[in-house]
């Protein structure tokens, strides 16, 4: 069993989602996240700016971003939202205990702003997941980028220039 599969079932139970909804959006997640990537979260989640539009499934990894949509009428699958961590920007979130829901937002890589509210049953739980999204996207390592102290041959902005002094 691969380090998916391991994590995906017992993630989704934390958050009480039933095994129909799971084994029927798990072929999609899976040809969309690998085999040693491990979940961080798995929730139903809505579009506060669609509300009518359908179900959304939330697949949060180390590494990816995955969001499922079924319709409402057909039931058919779809796939939403696919995109690594790295490649998103302005990721924010709002936990909310009085209304049991966390507000996630994030700008994927073709500049569209994506929402989603994640309903919890119970308050403590908003602020489990707000330490889940923390840990994903907060609390990840950078990566190291190569940074340029001085080039040979150039004078700096901040080394002063010394002029010759004239022999007298």
């Amino acid at each position: 069993m691969d380090v998916f599969s391991r994590t995906f079932l017992p993630a989704a139970a934390e958050t009480g989602l039933a095994v129909q909804t799971v084994s029927r959006h798990m072929p999609v997640f899976r040809q969309c996240v690998g085999s040693g990537d491990a979940t961080v979260l798995v929730a139903r989640c809505s579009r506060p700016d669609q509300p009518v539009s359908g179900e959304y499934l939330l697949l949060l990894t180390h590494r990816r971003l995955v969001v499922t949509q079924q319709t409402r009428v057909l039931h058919r699958l779809r796939l939403h939202l696919n995109t690594e961590l790295r490649e998103l920007s302005h990721v924010t979130w709002s936990p909310d205990p009085r209304t049991q829901a966390v507000t996630l937002a994030a700008t994927a890589i073709d500049g569209a702003r994506e929402r989603f509210v994640i309903h919890t049953p119970h308050p403590k739980q908003v602020w489990h997941l707000d330490a889940l999204l923390h840990q994903a996207f907060r609390a990840r390592p950078r990566p190291a980028t190569e940074r340029v102290v001085a080039t040979i041959g150039q004078a700096s902005a901040t080394t002063p220039v010394r002029r010759p002094v004239p022999a007298s």
